[in-house]
C-alpha cells in the first residue's frame, strides 16, 4: 500500500495513515500548490476503498490544505501573503500560551522525550537525512502540545498544524531549527513559563519574518497595507 518511508501505521484507521501519507507528500513538495487530488486515484494507488480516501481528504481540507473542486477530489492549496500573516498570528498566539503551560506541567519524562527528539532530529542532520530531521522536529512542537495538556488548545491548533508545519519547513534551515528548538527546550525545562513563552514568541517571529522574505512576501504585504501620504 505504502512505500516503506511513509507512514503505515497499523494500529490507527486507515483514513488517518491515509491522511498522514498525503500530508507528507504535501510537506515534501511532491504535491505541489495546484495539484489535483482525484479520490478514484488514491484509491487505487494506496490499493484501498473510496472511503478512507474521502475521509482524509475531507480531513485535510478541514486543516486547510486543500481546497474542493468537486467531482470526488481536492486540490493543495497555494497560500497568499494574508495567509501567511493571519496562520502566523495565530502560530504566535497559541504556540505561546503552550510553552508558558508545557514550562509549568513538564515531567522529567516529558523533558527527557523533548531531548531525545531534538537528539534525533541532529543525528538526522548529520547524516543528511533533512525530511526525517524535520519530522522529528514537528513532533516536538506535538510533545509540547500534549504537555501542555489543555484540550481547548489542541483542537484549536489541530486545524491549523498541517500549514504551519509546511511553512516551517520551508522557512527554515535544519542546523538552525535544532538550534531554535534547543533554547526553546532550555526555557520549558526552566520552569519558567515567562522565560517559556518569551522564547516561543522570539521562535515564531523569527521564521515568520524569514519566510515572508524567502517569498518575497514582506514587502508586497508591507506594501498592501501601507496608507497612503
Amino acid at each position: 500500500m505504502f512505500s516503506a518511508d511513509e507512514p503505515n501505521n497499523k494500529q490507527q484507521p486507515l483514513r488517518e495513515t491515509v491522511r498522514e501519507t498525503i500530508r507528507r507528500r504535501i510537506f515534501e513538495g511532491h504535491y505541489a500548490p495546484g495539484t489535483r487530488l482525484v479520490e478514484r486515484d488514491l484509491a487505487a494507488e494506496f490499493y484501498v476503498s473510496r472511503l478512507p480516501v474521502r475521509e482524509a481528504l475531507r480531513m485535510l481540507r478541514q486543516e486547510g490544505l486543500l481546497s474542493d473542486p468537486g467531482s470526488r477530489g481536492a486540490e493543495v492549496n497555494p497560500l497568499s501573503a494574508k495567509d501567511v500573516e493571519d496562520l502566523f498570528e495565530m502560530r504566535e498566539l497559541l504556540e505561546v500560551f503552550a510553552c508558558r503551560l508545557a514550562a509549568t506541567r513538564a515531567s522529567s519524562g516529558d523533558l527527557k522525550k523533548l531531548r531525545d527528539l531534538l537528539d534525533h532530529s541532529a543525528r538526522c542532520e548529520a547524516r543528511g537525512a533533512k525530511m526525517a530531521g524535520y519530522h522529528a522536529n514537528i513532533e516536538f512542537h506535538e510533545e509540547i502540545i500534549r504537555i501542555a495538556n489543555n484540550n481547548f488548545l489542541r483542537s484549536s491548533l489541530d486545524p491549523l498544524q498541517g500549514r504551519m508545519h509546511w511553512l516551517s519547513r520551508h522557512a527554515s534551515d535544519l542546523a538552525d531549527l535544532i538550534r531554535e528548538h534547543r533554547e526553546l527546550y532550555e526555557a520549558i525545562a526552566s520552569g519558567d513559563p515567562a522565560r517559556a513563552a518569551a522564547q516561543a514568541a522570539s521562535h515564531v517571529g523569527k521564521y515568520r519574518d524569514e519566510l515572508m522574505r524567502s517569498r518575497g512576501l514582506m514587502a508586497r504585504n508591507s506594501a498592501r497595507v501601507t496608507p497612503p501620504t
